[in-house]
């Protein structure tokens, strides 16, 4: 069982927005002061791929270049939760969305970092 969920994907229209987010699974689960939460994203047919991370300690964020500007992270520290707010959505972003945690802060890119992930939820996009 994954130690992480995510929920509130859904099927929208060009330019439509969702918010979507990651809880743990288990109230055992600790998000620990280091860490680092990301997002990813995986497409039919293609290599998954990093969207956006934000880093426990300071809040700080990062951003895939392809969704700067239209995706936001954002983080609620009391409830271990992470959402991603992402507006003008766009066909090129119709993928399973999954989050996870690293506990390597300088790694946040890096996919094989990070050592928890969710089952994911999918995000479709029409035109």
């Amino acid at each position: 069982q994954a130690q992480l969920a995510e929920s509130g994907g859904g099927s929208v229209q060009v330019g439509d927005s969702l918010r979507i987010f990651c809880s743990p699974s288990e109230r055992t689960f600790v998000i620990y002061a280091n860490d680092v939460m990301g997002w990813f994203r995986q497409a039919p047919g293609k290599e998954r791929e990093f969207v956006s991370a934000v880093t426990w300690r300071n809040n700080k964020k990062y951003y895939a270049d392809s969704v700067k500007g239209r995706f936001t992270i954002g983080r609620v520290a009391a409830e271990n939760t992470v959402y991603l707010q992402m507006n003008n959505l766009k066909p090129d972003d119709t993928a399973v969305y999954y989050c996870a945690r690293n506990s390597d802060p300088y790694s946040w890119q890096d996919g094989s970092k990070y050592s928890v992930w969710g089952q994911g939820t999918q995000v479709t996009v029409s035109s």
